[in-house]
């Protein structure tokens, strides 16, 4: 039997080793990241760590809310700028698939017990890790499973297959902004702000309403926590303005492209095709195996910049679980969880 180990700040650093010794882990897992989201979004931390006799077997993070009456479980929460979260499994792959399945049914089972026992809540959401391929758990526990779609660039290929799998128009387009006299540079924090205020902008263009600081301080402590090592900016200029950029997550032998790309008013040059591409380059030469673009496969729109990079789709999911049909109902009728995708986050 699986049994829960809810753990505190003094044990952050036997949290970070199961994180770093899974396969499904990412950055979002890491101590120091989960607490930022948990200051930053309200929402109360329930680290659990799955624990099979004196072994653990793997890590869930829960972002526990109240709001309005209703008690959420949520694995991201919310305007956290994540697509996914879900748990971390140790030692998986040394497994035969019958213990496998058991094991992650029984830690399923383990942590939705604590859900319902010690939270008592009426919905919950759980978006599970790409690496974490196997969501007949999550189905069998009364989960309404949902397929999603991020993309993953091998790396191993080396920068010129890598070059020669673009799209022929994606090359020329990299080309024309070179001859035009766009460069890419490493950023810094007034890059990064440059890169909030533009996707802001964005984002009021479509007629949507984020908060008016729009993560200024959450991106700002998240610098704080994880640039250099783990956080780098590219950014895009043009006649010596900034045009266009991104954000790289690095983890492990992980990279990903997280938020960024703004949209720019030049005619005929595309600074943001550069700038990945010069992110891809910098991931390839520095030894990371896997390059995502970052998706949820729910916005065709972004399919255009992003598959013309020659990735490979990857699954993940999304879970979701009512206590009961009427808060179903309810949670359609309010959107009490609002997370509509753009860009690589949640806004």
């Amino acid at each position: 039997m699986i049994e829960l180990r809810v753990i505190g700040e003094e044990e952050a650093g036997e949290w970070d080793e199961l994180v770093n010794k899974s396969p499904q882990s990412s950055i979002f897992h890491t101590w120091r990241w989960l607490k930022i989201v948990e200051k930053h979004t309200n929402s109360r931390l329930y680290p659990l760590i799955g624990m099979k006799g004196n072994t653990p077997i793997g890590i869930y993070p829960l972002f526990y809310f109240k709001k309005k009456g209703v008690k959420l479980a949520l694995s991201p929460p919310p305007k956290s700028l994540l697509l996914y979260m879900g748990p971390a499994l140790v030692d998986f792959e040394k497994m035969k698939q019958s213990r496998r399945e058991s094991l992650l049914a029984e830690f399923q089972h383990a942590v939705d017990n604590f859900i319902a026992s010690e939270l008592r809540c009426n919905y919950v959401r759980i978006r599970t890790p790409p690496g974490l391929i196997d969501a007949r758990p999550l189905r069998w526990s009364g989960y309404d499973v949902e397929p999603l779609y991020t993309y993953m660039i091998d790396l191993s290929k080396g920068v010129e297959q890598l070059w020669r799998g673009l799209s022929r128009k994606l090359r020329v387009s990299i080309e024309r902004a070179k001859r035009e006299g766009v460069s890419v540079e490493s950023g810094d924090k007034e890059d990064l702000e440059f890169l909030r205020t533009s996707l802001y902008a964005r984002f009021e263009e479509q007629g949507l309403k984020p908060s008016k600081d729009y993560y200024k301080d959450y991106l700002s402590e998240l610098y704080d926590a994880f640039y250099p090592q783990n956080m780098k900016i590219f950014i895009a200029k043009y006649k010596g303005e900034r045009v266009g950029g991104l954000v790289v997550l690095c983890y492990k032998s992980w990279s990903a492209l997280w938020i960024g790309v703004p949209k720019t008013n030049l005619k005929g040059i595309y600074p943001n095709d550069l700038a990945q591409w010069e992110a891809i380059r910098w991931a390839c030469s520095h030894g990371l195996k896997v390059y995502e673009e970052m998706d949820a496969g729910d916005d065709p729109r972004l399919r255009h910049f992003k598959a013309k990079f020659n990735p490979e789709p990857a699954i993940w999911f999304s879970a979701v679980k009512y206590s009961s049909p009427l808060f179903k109902v309810l949670e359609r009728a309010t959107r009490f969880v609002y997370d509509k995708f753009r860009l690589g986050g949640l806004i």
